[in-house]
């Protein structure tokens, strides 16, 4: 088991940037996969974010429309999963929610969520 404990969401003007943090209460050393989801009023729940630790190091994934402006990262001495959001858009405001996937990619911990929201 282990809990995720997200972070640093708020209230951003557009073109703005916010970090977003998930702690996890235990080594995240031996999990395969973390990463961020966000959910939006009214859409369902999608894959931002995802970092994937392998044999030959870290491998990291983005949906397109954050590609270049989001950069997520791990810090496993640390056991915390960072999301870095510049050039933050309108259409970013959502709920975003760390997730950790033990083996495999699909989440099996999920945080309580973190609000964002991005003003005009």
């Amino acid at each position: 088991q282990v809990q995720l404990v997200e972070s640093g969401g708020g209230l951003v003007q557009a073109g703005g940037s916010l970090r977003l943090s998930c702690a996890a209460s235990r080594s995240i050393f031996s999990i395969n996969a973390m990463g961020w989801y966000r959910q939006a009023p009214g859409k369902q729940r999608e894959l931002v974010a995802s970092i994937i630790t392998g044999i030959s190091g870290s491998s990291t994934k983005y949906t397109d429309s954050v590609k270049g402006r989001f950069t997520i990262s791990r810090d496993n001495a640390k056991n915390t999963v960072y999301l870095q959001m510049n050039s933050l858009k309108r259409e970013d405001t959502a709920v975003y929610y760390c997730y950790a996937a033990a083996a495999g990619t699909l989440p099996d911990y999920w945080g309580q969520g973190t609000q964002v929201t991005v003003s005009s």
